[in-house]
């Protein structure tokens, strides 16, 4: 793993750099709630892809640059670096763009891919369930043929931007009667149709970052069908890789931004030269430049075997533990500020909470992280 930039990813990142300078979003609204905040990063998205920064990691022929791995990583370094907002349609650009890349047919490139990069239209991702969180194969949600078209029944949970979302990437039950890894099927769902209802879930922030989803006899054409009947596992399983991947960067990021500014908070206060503040804070940095590294290794992975491996998993897993470190030494640093409602130091104290449950439970990565990355043997269940 080598991480000298050559030239070529130097001008890369001096011209993104540049721009996000010279272009800098406007202020974060104050006033107005969730749907503002959506809107303002909306608005910058469309910035970002009237200049060609909204997706530089995909083709040019979709409206990319056709960025290396490397160029993408910096990419999302430099986002940080600017304190910029990440993009509205983010799972989209990340997940159901590339996943489409992959198993989508012609016709659906071509209608779907471009709108996701203008943020025209909004893109959620239906595969947790009340009962099937972290083992997404035990999903209930039913989709049942009926001529050219599927019927689907079922609820979803946790389901990101749902309430702003055009489409969704929904994962449903289509067979019973074979293996649950074998009967699911991945569609393309319009969440703007009769029968799909969004309830938003407010957290301990303050925000309704989640939703549940409930989904009663909505129809979905045959059309809309990604990667074949019966396949839905795979076609899951790549947008769950490219999930872990593609956030890896922007996780690490912003947590070292946050230690950064952690530090300085500690400097302002002379602790830094508290024996007890400064291990805390060092073992928080050397945690931090781990994570970095690690996310660079999950590039070279992609490079040597042409996708995500499961190490993703361990940055997930390691990110989410030490952002919970670093917001908890936060609320001894700063005092009573980082418990006071309303400002960013209580803000990420509460959000962190969550870090271990989104994106796959610390319990379940740590499995794929032992069977196989480690390759430890399964665990059986007692008799």
């Amino acid at each position: 793993m080598d991480l000298t930039f050559s030239d070529a990813e130097l001008a890369f990142r001096d011209e993104l750099r540049t721009w996000l300078a010279e272009h800098p979003p406007p202020p974060r609204p104050t006033e107005g709630g969730d749907d503002a905040d959506f809107a303002w990063r909306r608005d910058w998205q469309r910035t970002l892809s009237d200049a060609g920064w909204a997706a530089p990691h995909w083709p040019a022929e979709f409206g990319g640059r056709g960025a290396t791995l490397t160029q993408s990583a910096i990419y999302f370094e430099e986002l940080g670096r600017a304190r910029v907002p990440l993009p509205a349609n983010v799972l989209g650009l990340l997940l159901g763009g590339p996943t489409l890349m992959v198993w989508g047919t012609p016709e659906q490139k071509e209608r779907y891919l471009p709108p996701i990069l203008t943020a025209e239209e909004i893109w959620c991702q239906g595969f947790s369930e009340p009962g099937a969180g972290s083992d997404l194969a035990s999903l209930q949600t039913k989709a049942v043929k009926d001529g050219d078209e599927w019927v689907v029944t079922g609820q979803k949970v946790w389901t990101s931007a749902a309430q702003w979302s055009k489409w969704c990437m929904l994962v449903t039950r289509t067979d019973g009667d074979v293996a649950k890894h074998k009967g699911l099927t991945y569609f393309l769902m319009d969440m703007e149709q009769p029968g799909v209802t969004v309830r938003p879930l407010k957290q301990i922030t303050g925000e309704a970052e989640f939703n549940e989803l409930f989904l009663e006899e909505v129809r979905i054409p045959d059309a809309n069908v990604v990667g074949g009947v019966g396949n839905g596992w795979k076609v899951a399983l790549t947008t769950l890789m490219n999930e872990r991947a593609g956030l890896g960067f922007a996780l690490q990021v912003r947590l070292r931004q946050y230690l950064d500014d952690l530090l300085a908070a500690a400097d302002e206060r002379g602790l830094l030269e508290n024996a007890a503040y400064a291990d805390k804070l060092a073992e928080l940095h050397t945690r931090c430049e781990s994570i970095r590294l690690l996310a660079w290794k999950g590039l070279t992975d992609v490079e040597k075997y042409g996708q995500p491996g499961p190490e993703g998993s361990l940055v997930k897993w390691l990110w989410s533990d030490t952002n919970q470190q670093a917001t908890q030494l936060a609320a001894d640093i700063v005092g009573p500020q980082a418990l006071t409602y309303g400002n960013d130091w209580s803000y990420e104290l509460l959000r962190a909470r969550g870090n271990t449950i989104e994106g796959g439970t610390t319990e379940i990565l740590k499995n794929i992280v032992a069977e196989r990355v480690l390759g430890l043997p399964r665990l059986k269940a007692a008799a």
